[in-house]
C-alpha cells in the first residue's frame, strides 16, 4: 500500500454540486411583416412540446397562415392566440424568423430576449443603437453553434435551398417559362440535362444530391478541394469535380443546360461567372443564382421576387429570388421548428438563457448584443461601433 503523499494529506476544498434550477419561459410569436416571409419560427407540433413542459406561448392571430398552420392548430397544441400584436411584442422572449423591424423595437420591452436571424447585410447601424437603447439582449440563429461547430440552423436551411434550386430550374425549362422545353431527367435515348453547380458547400451538395436523382449529368466547381472531396464522399459518387479556372469553367457552362450559384464567401459572394461567358452559354439555359443573398456569384444576376421570379438577359433565364426557402414555407417552417424547440427546453432545463450563455459556447457564439452590449466583433468592426467580448461580462 502506497503511502500518503504531502499534498494528499493537506486540508482540501469541499466540491459541492451545483444544481441549476429550472424556468419556465413566456414566449411571444409575432406575425412576420417582412417583404416575402411565409415562414414562422415555431410549428404546432414544437408548440405542443413547450406546452408540455410548462412553458406558456403566446401567438399572434395568422402567425402561421402563410406556412399553411391554422390558429386552430395552435389553440389545439395549448398556445394563446392574441388579436394585439403589442400584446405579443411585451413578451419577455420574442422568437421571429425575421429581425425585429424598427417600429417593433419601438414597442418591445426593455431587457427582451430576442431570438431571430440576423441577417447583418440587410441592417443599418442606427438599428443597434435602437436595440442597445432598450438593452435587448438578442441572439442570431445563424450563428448558433452546434456540438460538432456546425450552424444547424443554415445548415437546415440550406440543405432546403439547395434541392428547391433544382426543382426551381426544372420547372423553368418547360416551353411555357421561356425555357427550352426539356425534361430535367435521363430518359432512354435522350442526352441527360447538363448541370453546372459552383460552390461545393451544403448548398451545392443538395443540389448536387437533388440533379442526380433526376438523371443529370453534373459537373461542380469550387476553389476548396477539401469541400469537394468531402461533396463526394457524401453523396457517394465520383462525379466532376474541378477548382474554378475560367477556361474550364466556360467549357463546362457552354454546353449546360442549368447553372446554379452556390458560392459564398466572408462578405460579399465572389462573382466568378462574368458576363462575357454568361453571353457564351446556350440560348434559353437557365440560371439559378442561390447566393444572391450575398451578392451573387454571375455578374448578370439582378435581385427579383417570388411574385416576379425571373428575367431574361442574353437570352439567359435568370432566377435571382433571395430567401428561397421561404418558397417551402411549410418545409421550412419545420426545419426551424425541430431545431429551435430542443433548444429552448435545453435553455429552460437549464435554468434559463442567462445561464446557458454562461456554460454553452454553442449558444454564446450566437449572442451579439448582451442587455444592449454589443458582442459581435463582426457587427462591429462593420458599423465601427464599439463591443465588447461577451467573455469579459459572462462569468
Amino acid at each position: 500500500m502506497q503511502p500518503f503523499s504531502k499534498s494528499q494529506l493537506m486540508p482540501q476544498e469541499e466540491r459541492l454540486e451545483v444544481v441549476q434550477s429550472k424556468s419556465s419561459l413566456h414566449i411571444g410569436i409575432p406575425k412576420e411583416t417582412s417583404f416575402q416571409e411565409r415562414r414562422i419560427a415555431l410549428t404546432p407540433d414544437g408548440v405542443a412540446s413547450l406546452i408540455a413542459h410548462g412553458h406558456r406561448i403566446l401567438i399572434e392571430k395568422g402567425a402561421g397562415e402563410e406556412a399553411n398552420y391554422l390558429d386552430k392548430d395552435y389553440v389545439e397544441a395549448g398556445a394563446e392566440i392574441c388579436y394585439e400584436k403589442e400584446k405579443v411584442l411585451k413578451c419577455p422572449i420574442l422568437l421571429k424568423i425575421e429581425p425585429p423591424t424598427v417600429e417593433e423595437i419601438e414597442v418591445i420591452n426593455p431587457n427582451t430576449i430576442v431570438l431571430s436571424a440576423l441577417q447583418l447585410k440587410t441592417r443599418e447601424k442606427s438599428y443597434f443603437e435602437k436595440l442597445a437603447a432598450k438593452k435587448i439582449t438578442a441572439l442570431a440563429f445563424e450563428y448558433i453553434r452546434d456540438n460538432d461547430g456546425s450552424f444547424p440552423a443554415v445548415k437546415a436551411l440550406s440543405e432546403i435551398a439547395g434541392t428547391a434550386s433544382v426543382l426551381i430550374a426544372a420547372e423553368l425549362m418547360i416551353s411555357n417559362n421561356n425555357g427550352k422545353g426539356l425534361l430535367f431527367g435521363n430518359i432512354t435515348g435522350v442526352a441527360p440535362t447538363e448541370v453546372v453547380i459552383i460552390g461545393a458547400g451544403t448548398v451545392g451538395e443538395f443540389a448536387t444530391r437533388a440533379a442526380l436523382g433526376l438523371g443529370a449529368n453534373v459537373k461542380v466547381f469550387d476553389n476548396s478541394i477539401t469541400k469537394l472531396r468531402r461533396l463526394q464522399t457524401n453523396i457517394n459518387s465520383r462525379i466532376f469535380t474541378s477548382t474554378i479556372q475560367p477556361k474550364l469553367l466556360l467549357k463546362a457552362l457552354r454546353r449546360c443546360d442549368v447553372a446554379i450559384g452556390a458560392l459564398r464567401g466572408k462578405g460579399r459572394s465572389p462573382v466568378v461567372v462574368t458576363e462575357t461567358m454568361v453571353e457564351h452559354m446556350k440560348s434559353g439555359a437557365i440560371i439559378v443564382d442561390v447566393s444572391i443573398d450575398s451578392g451573387g456569384v454571375f455578374e448578370t444576376s439582378e435581385i427579383t421576387t417570388h411574385q416576379n421570379p425571373t428575367f431574361c438577359k442574353d437570352n439567359i433565364v435568370h432566377y435571382c429570388v433571395p430567401n428561397i426557402p421561404s418558397r417551402y414555407a411549410k418545409s421550412a417552417s419545420m426545419s426551424l421548428s425541430n431545431i429551435l424547440t430542443p433548444f429552448l427546453i435545453n435553455v429552460a432545463e437549464s435554468g434559463g438563457i442567462e445561464s446557458v450563455i454562461r456554460y454553452e459556447k454553442g449558444l454564446k457564439s450566437g449572442v451579439y448584443l448582451y442587455h444592449g452590449v454589443l458582442t459581435n466583433r463582426g457587427i462591429g468592426e462593420w458599423f465601427d461601433l464599439p463591443f465588447t467580448d461577451i467573455n469579459l461580462l459572462v462569468f
